[in-house]
């Protein structure tokens, strides 16, 4: 009789949640979530640990602290992390200027760009047997962003920052321009190394910075490692820690360089699976299961870059083309999932970055 009477209550309270509907979470106004991303980049551009440290050390004497090795950027995890945590909040003080953070963005930018401190990261790209690796391409692109933000930025502050920043972007140019002829297949990866994305980071800093030089460089390059490509496996994508998209990030390359009359038919023999209808599912998003897991947290990183990369896509096409509704569903979808990602609570595995990715989507930067 017990089990019974215990088996009848489990069925109405099952009953119960099953008739209530859900209390739908308020959406957050866009304000409000610019402010986020600018909290969750103050909170750890000056952050010293945990810190991952990529450092070749030839002696005992190279052992040092994060901040001894990186006087700007030190902080957020990793050298990248800081840089495009810079990167944030320079693009939502120049954004967004009536931004609740505006004042704190400008004092912690302030600490940053300091001639010493970029003398001193100077000073590392220098040393002996550095050689041009260092952070390429991922954190070179990023720090080239970053230069691009403060030459865009209508503000006498930003002008002497970017005279600070000069002698570091010259030598990344630098490295680049050594590293890009010597490089014989792309990199197709969904993490770091990949250069479909940064490349085309790059390619925009090139037309801010009017260095025709380096965008014909990159175009030359781009276009004897790409313009052949066919086919590209959509279905192997994504890996498990993947927070670019290999197949997309270099569809939103090439719309980069070419024309808008060539580019619709090499995107039909680079993924022809994209569909002619209204049908977003085509590529579908992904779930983190453990944000406090590094790797696994890429995913929502994975979600915002295929939704502006997607954006990206489909500003390269005309509106009578039929695969931009596809293109745009599916990058709605996506947005949604990873801003929730980053306006919801995150570990830091995830906070100390993503929302860097997520103002990159939220405020348009990588669009024509």
């Amino acid at each position: 009789m017990r089990i019974y009477a215990a088996c009848l209550l489990f069925c109405f309270y099952c009953s119960h949640l099953l008739a209530d509907p859900l209390v739908a979470t308020p959406e957050p106004n866009k304000a409000d979530v610019i402010d986020r991303f600018a909290q969750l980049a103050l909170e750890c551009v000056h952050k010293e640990y945990p810190n991952i440290v990529k450092h070749r050390m030839n002696s005992d004497a190279d052992v040092k602290t994060p901040k001894q090795l990186y006087p700007a950027f030190y902080g957020c995890f990793d050298w990248h992390s800081s840089v495009h945590g810079h990167w944030l909040l320079t693009r939502i003080a120049s954004q967004h200027p009536n931004s609740a953070h505006y004042q704190e963005i400008i004092n912690s930018l302030s600490q940053s760009f300091t001639q010493a401190n970029i003398e001193g990261e100077l000073a590392y790209f220098n040393r002996e047997n550095t050689g041009t690796s260092f952070e390429r391409p991922y954190g070179l692109a990023w720090f080239l962003q970053l230069t691009t933000e403060l030459r865009e930025w209508d503000n006498p502050q930003a002008k002497k920052w970017l005279t600070i920043l000069l002698p570091l972007e010259n030598k990344i140019v630098a490295n680049i321009s050594d590293w890009l002829p010597k490089l014989t297949f792309p990199i197709r990866v969904g993490e770091h190394s990949q250069t479909a994305f940064a490349f085309g980071l790059m390619l925009d800093w090139s037309l801010t910075a009017n260095n025709q030089a380096f965008n014909d460089l990159l175009k030359n390059n781009i276009t004897r490692l790409y313009s052949d490509d066919r086919n590209c496996p959509l279905a192997y994508e994504p890996s498990g820690q993947d927070f670019l998209s290999p197949c997309i990030a270099e569809a939103d390359l090439m719309r980069r360089v070419l024309s808008k009359t060539l580019y619709p038919n090499w995107l039909s023999e680079f993924l022809p699976t994209i569909p002619s209808n209204v049908d977003g599912t085509w590529l579908r998003v992904a779930t983190v299961v453990d944000k406090s897991d590094g790797k696994l947290a890429h995913l929502d990183g994975l979600n915002l870059s295929r939704a502006w990369m997607l954006e990206g896509i489909a500003s390269a096409l005309n509106d009578q083309d039929p695969r931009k509704n596809a293109i745009m569903n599916a990058a709605k979808a996506h947005k949604q999932a990873g801003i929730n990602s980053v306006v919801h609570d995150m570990h830091y595995m995830g906070s100390h970055w993503l929302g860097s990715f997520a103002t990159y989507l939220e405020t348009q930067r990588g669009l024509p």
